[in-house]
């Protein structure tokens, strides 16, 4: 007998420090969902959320934003500005590492700023970073890469000259553009270094592995310098574009956060999930835009009778529940100093009113009923909020003036790819968010010179001139007043329809702590823990 209980003692002991050594080995893993694939994991030709997120993650620039949307240090652990506001230079940590264990320098971020500018990169997103001295000059070929206002003083500190004063330069160089790659992996695997295996990192976390249109798993890095405070071992990134299997997933608590899910289901998922549901006002413009390369959508009147054709209270009471609020102009409420931006004409007038006046319009135009076929071809990214939407709008110019009008999806990476690389297409649907909370941020898409933004390829020389002008006004209020006039320009000619300021919406599991919601949409990882 006492054999026996000396053996069921230890058993007893033996399971228990095994349970116990099995609860302090548990993985802390954040299931994220995160609404499409990303094209590429490359700093250089990301442009969208879905693959911002993931990329931060991995790789950290001078400055990020912490969980409440601030900017603060990031790989730099401090700067000083010039008195003149032009010149930068900013302190690197000394513990700043990449995930291979070698150190962080300023020579990685002279290579990755003049990667980013060389023409041959062609980085759709060069021109964010313009406000560098020589950044146009160089994106353009006109100057080397080696003449960009860039120098690495030393090992651990980097100098940037501006163009001019540039008060938002620190939102911009916390933007996906502006992240450094190690100099060493790049030069070792090229163009291949955004394959696990081959990456190398200096966020806080690092790739494991990457299985298209399933997951993509980051863990936690080791050489990270705030290692200490960063609570997940594991985040998996689930690339679902489908809003209902999101939702369905968060509800069998296979996901800890849907980004994106369709906005009529707010109130049911507020009555069974609470603080569950975020509806959170962002910086954020949705819009429909007009190849206006071709007819009809070159005839200005065309794009406006289209415009005033949309109801936008309808869109944002009906399909979005209130989570969005009607647009006419596309700087969204909300930029220091710029106040209300302008709206076209007609959007004083009742909806019954516009529809007259864009029928009118459009039979000026030489379109309609009684006159040339109007055959409209809307293009959008697959999402159930963006196919109502697009489903509304045709039953609205169908209605108003006898519209053959036709849809066409694509996921979301393949839809901008598309609109990117300058493919034709008649009225497509896109959104911005804002990079940085400037006006500018959100005009300079319709710039003749953006190929990659510029999706209309619209051109107008006064717009353009307006806006270089304003880019180098000193005074802050005359900058302001020069941006409202080029939107008014913007307004008169539609080669964009605004149709609503979009608010971002995600679910957050309970289990989830650290979350904040922020207008600039940014959720690092970093700053997330999960709990059982």
């Amino acid at each position: 007998m006492t054999f026996m209980k000396t053996r069921l003692a230890t058993s007893i002991l033996v399971g228990s420090l095994l349970f116990g050594a099995s609860n302090a080995l548990a993985e802390a893993v954040l299931h994220r969902g995160n609404s499409g694939e990303p094209q590429t994991l490359d700093y250089a030709h990301i442009s969208i959320d879905i693959e911002s997120f993931v990329v931060k993650d991995l790789f950290e620039g001078l400055t990020i934003y912490d969980a409440k949307g601030e900017i603060v240090p990031g790989a730099a652990e401090s700067w000083t500005v010039s008195d003149d506001g032009t010149v930068y230079t900013f302190k690197l940590r000394d513990n700043a590492k990449w995930s291979d264990g070698s150190a962080v320098t300023a020579e990685d971020f002279l290579f990755s700023l003049r990667r980013v500018e060389d023409p041959k990169t062609a980085a759709g997103y060069a021109n964010i970073l313009y406000p560098i001295k020589n950044a146009q000059k160089v994106n353009k070929g006109e100057l080397p890469v080696d003449q960009l206002g860039v120098k690495a003083v030393d090992a651990k500190t980097v100098e940037i000259t501006l163009e001019r004063p540039t008060p938002f330069f620190l939102q911009l160089l916390a933007h996906q553009t502006a992240l450094p790659i190690s100099k060493a992996n790049f030069e070792k695997f090229g163009d291949q270094f955004v394959k696990p295996g081959n990456m190398v990192s200096n966020g806080a976390f690092k790739l494991e592995s990457h299985v298209p249109n399933d997951t993509l798993t980051v863990v936690k890095n080791d050489q990270y310098w705030d290692v200490a405070n960063v609570k997940l071992d594991k985040v998996i990134f689930y690339p679902i574009d489908d809003d209902a299997a999101s939702v369905r997933r968060f509800e069998a608590k296979e996901m800890d956060l849907v980004y994106n899910f369709s906005a009529d289901q707010i109130k049911r998922l507020r009555e069974s999930y609470g603080d569950q549901v975020h509806v959170n006002p962002s910086l954020a413009t949705y819009y429909y835009t007009f190849d206006t390369r071709e007819a009809p959508y070159s005839d200005v009147r065309v794009r406006n009778a289209l415009s005033m054709a949309v109801d936008r209270d309808f869109l944002a009471a009906e399909i979005y529940s209130g989570a969005q609020l009607p647009a006419y102009h596309l700087v969204p409420p909300g930029m220091e100093g710029y106040g209300e931006g302008a709206v076209p004409d007609w959007a004083a007038l009742s909806q019954i009113d516009r529809e007259d006046k864009a029928v009118a319009l459009m039979k000026e135009a030489g379109y309609g009923e009684g006159a040339k076929p109007l055959n409209i071809e809307i293009r959008y990214n697959t999402n159930a909020n963006h196919e109502r939407v697009a489903t509304a709008v045709a039953d609205m110019w169908k209605n108003t003036f006898g519209a053959n009008v036709s849809l066409v999806n694509l996921d979301v990476a393949s839809h901008y790819a598309y609109l990117q690389e300058g493919g034709k297409f008649n009225v497509a649907r896109a959104g911005w968010t804002a990079d940085y909370a400037d006006p500018e941020n959100f005009l300079t898409l319709n710039v003749g010179s953006n190929v990659t933004f510029n999706y209309a390829k619209y051109k107008n020389d006064e717009f353009d001139a307006l806006m270089q002008q304003s880019n180098e006004e000193r005074d802050v209020a005359k900058r302001m007043d020069i941006l409202k006039k080029a939107e008014a320009i913007l307004s008169r000619d539609q080669p964009i329809a605004p149709f609503m300021n979009t608010a971002n919406l995600w679910l957050v599991a309970s289990r989830v702590s650290g979350w904040s919601d922020n207008a600039v949409n940014e959720h690092l990882s970093k700053y997330l823990n999960v709990s059982e």
